[in-house]
């Protein structure tokens, strides 16, 4: 048996030409960029339950479960139509995202310099009881968001944050969504949360917080210009910063690591 399998793989390297090793990484690719573009997103569990279906059609058809083969044959005419439904905002997001990376800046602010200066505009706005909301991009992309909202290509910085968020500024309403080290736009409105959990102690600035997150892997920074306390929201949970150097812990921890570390006791949206 394992003879037949040495043979069959020198036959495959002896017939094998290079356009079919162009082929394979060219599929490769493509398959890699289109899990990475969903990744963090809604979309990308829906994606893998639909490989469930296939997988579970592939069973069928294997030990011959009749039933299931035909129920699944029936649903899988409709596949692509399903996949279109499913995935029309992302893939419309992620062509854009593939286009415009085709032009992004060759370098882009120091990611630690950035942090520290939302860090200090946030609890100088706190200080100050003016509310703010400060979405920063992950994985998943926001230009669903940022496409409807005042664009704004500007390296973040305290000063502008404190202008952006001030009463008087026609751009204090609604939160800034910060991009590649960037702010890409102000007035943006986030979704807000429709979970009945929420807790009436929240009021809209945290519910469009939790909104955000809950659809994606995006970190939100919330100053609360009613008690003048700055959250953190990220994945559907929301804590409250002690002092500054909580919250600058925290930020270096989740950009560190690339992925959400283990919170330290966060307030639950029914809490």
């Amino acid at each position: 048996m394992i003879g037949d399998f040495l043979e069959a793989i020198l036959w495959t390297l002896s017939t094998i030409q290079w356009t079919d090793v162009l082929d394979i990484a060219i599929l490769a690719l493509i398959i890699y960029q289109t899990l990475k573009l969903l990744k963090g997103t809604r979309a990308f569990q829906s994606l893998l339950g639909l490989v469930g279906v296939l997988l579970l059609y592939a069973v069928s058809v294997r030990f011959d479960l009749f039933t299931v083969h035909w129920l699944l044959q029936k649903f899988l005419v409709y596949l692509v139509l399903a996949v279109v439904i499913l995935f029309q905002q992302d893939i419309r997001r992620a062509l854009a995202r593939a286009g415009g990376r085709l032009f992004r800046p060759f370098a882009t602010p120091s990611e630690t310099s950035m942090l520290e200066e939302m860090v200090q505009a946030c609890f100088t706005l706190a200080s100050r009881r003016i509310g703010a909301l400060i979405a920063i991009q992950r994985a998943a992309s926001l230009e669903e968001y940022v496409e409807s909202a005042l664009r704004i290509d500007a390296t973040p910085s305290q000063e502008l944050l404190l202008s952006i968020f001030h009463p008087t500024s026609p751009m204090h309403d609604g939160a800034v969504i910060v991009v590649d080290g960037r702010i890409a736009a102000a007035k943006v409105f986030l979704p807000l949360s429709l979970s009945k959990d929420v807790s009436r102690f929240f009021g809209t600035r945290h519910r469009a917080a939790l909104g955000l997150t809950e659809e994606t892997d995006a970190l939100v920074l919330i100053v609360s210009e009613e008690r003048g306390m700055v959250s953190l929201a990220m994945g559907g949970t929301l804590a409250p910063m002690a002092d500054i150097n909580e919250l600058r812990q925290r930020l270096q921890e989740v950009f560190a690591t690339k992925k959400p570390p283990a919170r330290a006791e966060p307030v639950r949206v029914g809490e």
